[in-house]
């Protein structure tokens, strides 16, 4: 008899037993939770989900199947380091699928677990914080100390410098629909495809960019606004980012940020960053707009975030910052701006692919802003 079984290991030596999802074998990374109720293939090709395994709170997976459209990342990668969930559904049935998630997760090998009580995973993590984690199955199962040693030998999250080892190679330009209005240099930090789309949809051309585009390369295109994408890792460690950011700021170029780049114009305004002790993953997390006082429900992925307290303003070398917005549950900081309006960015996602689009308006918040300057 073949033996299905497969273990979630994590670094204090909890294990959970269950079976194998998608490929055998051996994934590391850190794992956090998703409290979308929704949207997983949005979920898993997310690029700043990268060296994460990602445990669904949603008791059932996988039901509507995988489909060619929903990717959020080009080629529909699949960007965590693994899955874990508690009740697979067995059959796809949606008139878009054209596969299973499982069969999706063996083609892209990546190694899953299911049948584990994913509500103890949750509370462990929301109790002792995201810790370094494994799942293994077929060949390389162990014994518990073994499997404990494998999770406790891998680099920590913390001073984790991803965003190079998901952004494009090269550069590439979407185009807009319609009339071209504007054109904004985009930095792949780990950029969702909806965020060109967004752009698309408003008449703006999308140079997306390298990580490790300088600021010349930027210039050169001479765009109307300079976007930052989301992504994974330690924003610490974006030292370059930050510093081609500086300069954009001192040119005067409108500067819009999502996600990761939330932290990077805050590190560029002279804020510092930390590791949150869970994260906030899901599409139902309520942000306070500060300014407007109205309350939006958003979709986040972010597990470090910026000090800063709500309302507060401080002195940068580009004029007052503000801080925006903040989370309604536990008061993180959720979006940043420069007073003169040049520069703003938000913690969470407004493209939202699967999710609340009560956010959406910040894209035509960037579009008045382009329609300002000209």
């Amino acid at each position: 008899m073949t033996d299905n079984r497969a273990v979630l290991v994590l670094e204090d030596g909890r294990v959970f037993t269950g079976t194998s999802f998608g490929a055998v074998g051996q994934t590391l990374g850190e794992a956090v939770f998703s409290t979308g109720m929704s949207g997983y293939q949005e979920t898993l090709t997310d690029p700043s989900y990268h060296r994460q395994i990602v445990v669904a709170t949603a008791p059932q997976i996988g039901n509507t199947g995988w489909n060619d459209e929903d990717g959020e990342s080009r080629g529909d990668k699949i960007w965590v380091a693994g899955y874990a969930v508690r009740d697979p559904s067995p059959r796809a049935s949606n008139w878009r699928a054209t596969g299973t998630l499982d069969d999706e997760l063996v083609r892209q090998n990546i190694v899953g677990i299911a049948g584990i009580d994913t509500r103890a995973v949750v509370r462990h993590l929301r109790t002792r914080g995201s810790m370094k984690a494994g799942i293994f199955s077929g060949p390389a199962l162990a014994g518990v100390d073994e499997l404990v040693s494998r999770v406790t030998s891998q680099a920590s999250m913390l001073g984790a410098d991803l965003a190079g080892e998901v952004s494009t190679d090269a550069g590439y330009v979407v185009e807009p629909e319609g009339g071209h209005r504007f054109t904004v240099a985009a930095l792949d930090l780990g950029i969702k495809t909806n965020t060109p789309r967004n752009f698309a949809a408003r008449g703006i051309r999308s140079h997306v960019l390298p990580s490790s585009a300088t600021f010349e390369q930027i210039a050169d295109l001479k765009p109307d606004g300079v976007f930052l994408s989301n992504g994974p890792g330690d924003p610490a460690t974006a030292d370059h980012v930050v510093a081609v950011t500086r300069e954009v700021l001192g040119a005067g170029i409108p500067l819009f940020g999502i996600c990761f780049g939330n932290q990077i114009l805050g590190r560029a305004l002279g804020r510092s960053t930390y590791k949150m002790t869970f994260g906030h993953r899901g599409i139902n997390i309520p942000v306070i707009d500060h300014i407007t006082g109205r309350v939006a429900i958003t979709a986040q992925n972010h597990g470090f975030a910026l000090e800063g307290e709500a309302g507060e303003e401080f002195d940068t070398p580009f004029g007052t910052g503000v801080v925006s917005h903040t989370c309604a549950n536990d008061g993180v900081v959720e979006g940043i701006r420069l007073a003169n309006g040049r520069a703003f960015s938000v913690q969470y996602h407004p493209e939202a692919a699967a999710g609340p689009r009560d956010a959406e308006y910040l894209f035509d918040q960037f579009l008045d802003l382009l329609a300002g300057e000209k």
